[in-house]
């Protein structure tokens, strides 16, 4: 997975400070938008963990904080929902000049009832999914409220808002009070998916019920059971980004024409000289793998190394094998860890006295298992270890052959 921090001037002349995430082969499929909850920021970890879920089925993230918010400029005052909404337009603007039109929306909490609004007003947004919505905006009004009276006569008050100090002025009131959310929705006519938490303690499920009801199909509606309004658990928040990954799918499916053509072999691996650095995409039938070198190598660091790849499927070998092995045994084993490492050694630092000058490729396999395990049991298990399959290609004499296509 790439990541990008991008500067957005929207139309009021602040900048907005955003991130686009990318899915590891750094081609998304399509473009979303990611709209945080109120008085939150773009880098909430739920945000970051939806997002990043979403790069897993292809789909390219922007992710940024509203006006006032976050590492965002202008007043806290300007973040009111109509300015909300206005931040998502100019987005969507930004990224469609300079990348491509984002077909999707997300919005969490508030930013739910902003991506509804802002889906309306664009064409080019073809699917919508929110996260904890209400149903209108006006609900939110309920942390200030108490205070609004103060307004006329001081035209700026502070008031607290989850802790912490915010200044609202009338034209931050009103623009609460313009919007009807269930006319937009009702007016809509484009794929949404609600989801909500039934025990949400800031927005009720009822908010969830009447958007799903004056919704037209295709609607669905996902229930977050067990999960809170912010989506604290980092499970919850990932389940959400994954459930929003594959329901998308059927509006804008993944043009298979893009995947790398294996011509019959296990995989393929493709370097554009003409656009990447280092950057290596490779392709299974079914899977995409990006290599990179690091930075310190003079690369971008968008995916593991040759080397991180081949010692990880050493690891990946090892415990698998060592996991069918217990399973036959019906041996208490939990969890297995491996860790390695690579290097070039000078074969005396290996006890190798009578060959002067040689390196040879040394691996580390460090093992941690996790079950009720006696001694004899781990003894054997490690001995397993040394038999994977690519342990044993790895420590045999290999026969490479290299032709040309």
């Amino acid at each position: 997975m790439g990541t990008q921090k991008l500067e957005i001037k929207n139309s009021r002349g602040n900048s907005l400070y955003a991130t686009l995430e990318l899915p590891s082969n750094q081609r998304p499929h399509a473009y979303a938008i990611f709209a945080h909850c109120f008085t939150c920021s773009s880098t909430l970890i739920a945000a970051k963990n939806i997002s990043r879920s979403l790069t897993n089925h292809g789909i390219g993230v922007v992710r940024f904080d509203f006006t006032g918010l976050g590492r965002s400029g202008g007043e806290f005052s300007d973040s009111h929902f109509s300015g909300n909404v206005q931040d998502l337009l100019d987005v969507h603007a930004y990224i469609k000049e300079n990348y491509m039109a984002p077909k999707l929306l997300v919005g969490h909490s508030l930013g739910g009832a902003a991506v509804i609004d802002a889906a309306s007003r664009l064409e080019d947004v073809k699917a919508v999914a929110t996260i904890g919505a209400p149903s209108g905006v006006e609900h939110t009004k309920k942390h200030f409220s108490h205070r609004i009276d103060e307004i006329p006569a001081k035209g700026e008050i502070e008031v607290d808002i989850g802790g912490r100090p915010f200044k609202i002025n009338k034209e931050f009131v009103e623009g609460f009070e313009s919007t009807d959310l269930l006319k937009i929705v009702h007016d809509l006519r484009k794929p949404i998916l609600i989801m909500h938490a039934p025990f949400d303690k800031t927005v009720e499920i009822k908010s969830a019920q009447d958007l799903f009801l004056n919704a037209f199909h295709p609607k669905s509606f996902v229930s977050l059971d067990g999960a809170d309004h912010l989506l604290s658990d980092k499970q919850d928040s990932i389940y959400a980004g994954d459930v929003i990954g594959s329901w998308v799918k059927r509006y804008f499916p993944v043009d298979n024409e893009t995947a790398l053509d294996t011509k019959n072999e296990q995989l393929v691996g493709h370097l554009n000289l003409l656009e990447d650095n280092f950057t290596t995409a490779i392709q299974t039938s079914s899977h995409c793998i990006t290599a990179d070198e690091p930075t310190d190598a003079g690369g971008d660091d968008f995916g593991p190394s040759p080397y991180d790849l081949l010692s990880a499927s050493l690891a990946a070998c090892t415990a698998m094998t060592l996991k069918l092995y217990a399973q036959r045994k019906e041996w208490n084993l939990e969890e297995v860890y491996v860790y390695i490492s690579h290097s070039k050694r000078h074969i005396n630092d290996l006890g190798e006295e009578n060959e002067k000058g040689r390196y040879l490729d040394h691996i580390s396999k460090k093992m941690e298992l996790i079950g009720d395990l006696t001694e004899e049991q781990k003894e054997k298990l490690m001995e397993i270890a040394s038999k994977c399959p690519v342990h044993k290609t790895l420590k045999s004499e290999v026969l490479i052959e290299t032709s040309l296509d």
